[in-house]
């Protein structure tokens, strides 16, 4: 295996050249990167909104506005075939999803339902297969009474139609603003996923997606009063709206529409030229142009109404015919409220409302700080990784080195080539890859050692290292790998960033352990012609364990019950701290303007908005405070009318740096997704390790890794650590670490059930936890060096998240050695299961003299 092959050897190195080159841009600014030749990639990596700042919205399409709007639809069709044909009717009605109207004439009661069978026509869904939907049926429930009702596969069809509609809609609203590579995309049945980075204003954002712009003009009633009409009873005709200003102001306007905005092909923010004031010009089409045209001619003298969204922007009186086409809007207009209107008209308008169910807003400068953050304690954890690996394994930790530079290289390549999205959990991940990606490093190394003390050569122990160690690597970090992919598959926004970071990872780390990492050895062997291992520091002091772990195993097994009981109990009665994430409500991030910030200040002030609940505390540093309001309860639109209030209130002396808005349908899907993602995770990996190993290994890893989610969420209970989404990216990087080192652990347990076929189980254990031991401390202190470089510079968003894994780093630890291997003895694990095709060489090796024979 030392030998490579000069293709192999030039495959090798043009991947790693091929990671520095796409890695490389992102060591430049944008103006160097735009700079470089055109032969040259210049990609660089896309920054999520928790790096570089910007909006984070979930739309959903609400449903009852579509179903009012098919409602009233389907009673002004009926009204209108009942009268094109002639047919007497009463009590002409909808309500819900349901359409009632009665026939005068009972002998024309089939006539009416031949007429009206034009609304059960089937129209095309657009589905895979050109399939079709009915959105109504008639039926008479009475005689001479038909009920027109809505089909729900007709409203789902409409629903559908509508998303599609207001992607595109809000897309053109969202280029208008000028923003870069916004992403905007459907997401199940009635949602929109919006993204917009680098969005300075989000607030803007949200009242322009907000809007449905529906534009009409149409004439002011002038036949009573409109206070006349308020006090008593507007004609049937028409119906009272008010204005925008403020006061608001009310109108008496004609409910039939003389054009409407769909007839628009242009609108621009300009200024009247008589009084220098904002104003919208607009341009109609041709048919819009005639109908304008015809209706200002026939009204001369009298005032018609603009109408936007059920309000009247202005109502001005039509001095003259307006034949051109073309006319303008004035109003109470500032140049953003002309410029957003203009925007809102051109872009058209929504089919519906769409509700914000869910904001994630950061602000540039807590991304800029965020960023710093992540840099900083990337490079820290990374120099300390890189320090604890020299000193343990010298020169040989100098290869681990390289062979991590490289690995971190083409992470960053591969995650700019895939166009992913680097979020501070992602940045987290790659942390966390660092420390673990030694743990390889660190297999292969112990495993040539202990080839070399067993009597081997130097280079036959370094041939049988890297070839024995490869199954223990590959089962290790499948283990980890199954759950960020389940993790990406089930999670949702930074913590699908984290997986994919994660993922990429353990594969870049398999591949630079057996290929770049075994070709600097096999140089180097070949360049030096070594003798004996490089010794490290360390050497002395994690070598050469003897000692009786199974003897102490009642002991752990009664703790690790008292702690896991005591854990469920204070789950089921105290419960965690939950965020906002699973509980719904909004979180908002400010930081002083001038001085430090004011705790009691703050909380006086939003008492007094009758908000409920509310949380305020310092947050990093005295000039920053963390504000929680608990969820309304009032639907969606509460959330967002708390946002609104604490922001008029407050950002006059405070900076708003991140804003997290999560409504009651989405906190609800995201706690049923974590619960799912975990379940999913565990009963995956069972069935990976059963299928790699036998039954009882498959329990014994479910049972110890069981055994640290409980407890982790003990931890979170005891400390009243918020627990959010990236706790559950940490719940589940725990998992895949403990199985981890589980695995290493079995694997070593399963070799050597092959190897010593004599030996007493719990001696085998102790022999096989003792072998692996170094391994362990290494991998561990390497993964904790890391954690504790990001929990320390890493910044307050992600402290949470990082105890919780270096709080699962030491009791994963724990587990694989007093959990995992004694339950072994507790499933009655027998050897004769692992003694089919053994080599002749290792079928009668003598048991070693470092395990011990007696039975604990």
């Amino acid at each position: 295996m030392l030998y490579f092959s000069r293709w192999k050897t030039t495959l090798i190195w043009l991947a790693v050249l091929a990671g520095v080159v796409f890695a490389f841009p992102n060591l430049l600014n944008q103006q160097q990167a735009d700079n470089l030749p055109d032969w040259v990639p210049s990609k660089k990596m896309t920054l999520g909104l928790d790096l570089q700042g910007g909006s984070y919205m979930l739309l959903q399409v609400e449903r009852q506005d579509i179903i009012k709007d098919r409602l009233t639809t389907t009673v002004d069709d009926v009204r209108r075939i009942l009268r094109d044909a002639g047919i007497g009717y009463t009590g002409l009605s909808g309500t819900g999803q349901m359409v009632q109207v009665r026939i005068r004439d009972d002998a024309r009661v089939e006539e009416a339902k031949t007429a009206l069978a034009e609304l059960e026509l089937p129209v095309s869904s657009g589905l895979f297969g050109g399939g079709t939907v009915s959105e109504v049926t008639i039926e008479e429930t009475q005689p001479g009474q038909l009920r027109i009702l809505l089909t729900d596969d007709g409203i789902s069809y409409r629903v559908s139609s509508a998303v599609a509609q207001s992607i595109e809609v809000v897309r053109k609203r969202i280029d208008e603003l000028g923003t870069t590579e916004p992403l905007i995309q459907r997401q199940g049945v009635d949602r929109i996923l919006v993204q917009v980075p680098g969005l300075d204003d989000p607030e803007r954002l949200k009242g322009l997606l907000n809007q449905t712009a529906k534009l009409a003009f149409r004439m002011v009633d002038s036949s009573m009063p409109v206070q006349e009409a308020i006090q008593g009873r507007p004609p049937s005709t028409s119906e009272i709206l008010y204005s925008t200003d403020d006061p608001p102001v009310p109108y008496l306007i004609q409910r039939s529409v003389l054009v409407s905005g769909e007839n628009l092909v242009d609108a621009q923010a300009g200024y009247d030229q008589r009084t220098n004031e904002p104003v919208v010009s607009f341009r109609f089409d041709s048919k819009g142009g005639q109908r304008f045209g015809q209706a200002t001619t026939q009204n001369v003298g009298l005032p018609f109404a603009i109408v936007l969204d059920e309000q009247v922007i202005s109502a001005p009186v039509i001095r003259e015919p307006i034949l051109g086409g073309t006319g303008q809007i004035s109003g109470n207009f500032d140049v953003q409220s002309a410029n957003d209107l203009a925007i809102l008209l051109r872009a058209g308008a929504l089919p519906a409302t769409l509700t914000v169910i869910e904001e994630r807003t950061v602000g540039p400068g807590l991304g800029a700080d965020s960023i710093a953050a992540g840099e900083i304690a990337g490079i820290i954890g990374a120099l300390l990784v890189l320090a604890f690996m020299f000193v343990a394994y010298g020169m040989l930790g100098f290869i681990a080195n390289l062979a991590l530079i490289a690995n971190v290289t083409m992470i960053i390549a591969l995650l700019t080539m895939l166009g992913a999205t680097l979020t501070l959990p992602g940045i987290a991940g790659i942390v966390l890859t660092v420390g673990m990606a030694v743990d390889s490093n660190v297999l292969i190394y112990e495993r040539i050692r202990e080839e070399h003390r067993a009597g081997r050569s130097l280079i036959q122990a370094i041939d049988a290292g890297f070839s024995k160690a490869f199954a223990t690597i590959l089962d290790a970090n499948v283990t980890t790998l199954i759950a960020a992919v389940i993790l990406f598959y089930l999670g949702t926004g930074p913590v699908r960033g984290f997986a994919i970071t994660l993922a990429i990872g353990i594969v870049t780390t398999v591949f630079t352990a057996f290929t770049f990492t075994r070709w600097m050895v096999a140089e180097w062997v070949r360049r030096r012609r070594p003798k004996a291992m490089p010794r490290g520091a360390l050497d002395a002091i994690v070598r050469d364990f003897t000692f009786r772990f199974m003897k102490i195993r009642r002991f752990t097994f009664v703790l690790s019950a008292v702690l896991s009981i005591a854990s469920m109990a204070l789950f089921a009665t105290i419960n965690m701290n939950y965020g906002i994430d699973f509980k719904g409500g909004s979180m908002i991030e400010v930081q002083a303007k001038q001085g430090n910030a004011d705790v009691g200040d703050i909380r006086a002030r939003l008492g007094e908005l009758n908000l409920g609940d509310i949380q305020a505390q310092e947050f990093g540093s005295p000039r920053e405070v963390l504000i929680r309001m608990q969820a309304q309860g009032g639907g969606e639109n509460a959330e967002q009318t708390v946002i609104t209030l604490v922001r008029a209130e407050l950002e006059g002396d405070y900076d708003i740096r991140r804003v997290e808005v999560v409504g009651p349908t989405v906190s609800g899907e995201l706690a049923q997704a974590g619960t799912i993602a975990v379940i999913a995770s565990l009963l995956a990996i069972l069935v990976y390790i059963w299928f790699r190993f036998e039954w009882q290994f498959a329990l014994g890893a479910i049972i110890a890794t069981v055994h640290d989610v409980v407890l982790t969420i003990g931890i979170f209970v005891v400390t009243g650590i918020e627990f959010n989404l990236s706790s559950i990216a940490a719940v589940l990087t725990i998992v895949g670490y403990s199985l981890n080192d589980t695995v290493v652990v079995y694997d070593r347990v399963r070799e050597n059930l092959r190897r010593y076929k004599k030996m007493p189980l719990t001696s085998l254990l102790d022999t096989s936890i003792n072998q692996m031991l170094p391994r362990t401390i290494l991998t561990s202190v390497t993964t904790l060096l890391a954690l504790l470089a990001l929990f320390i510079f890493g910044g307050e968003v992600i402290r949470s998240f990082t105890f919780a894994m270096i709080f699962g780093v030491v009791v994963g630890t724990y587990s694989s050695i007093f959990i995992a291997a004694p339950v072994l003895i507790l499933f009655k694990l027998r050897a004769d299961n692992f003694r089919v095709g053994l080599d002749a060489e290792t079928e009668g090796e003598a048991i070693p003299e470092t395990s011990d024979p007696s039975r604990a």
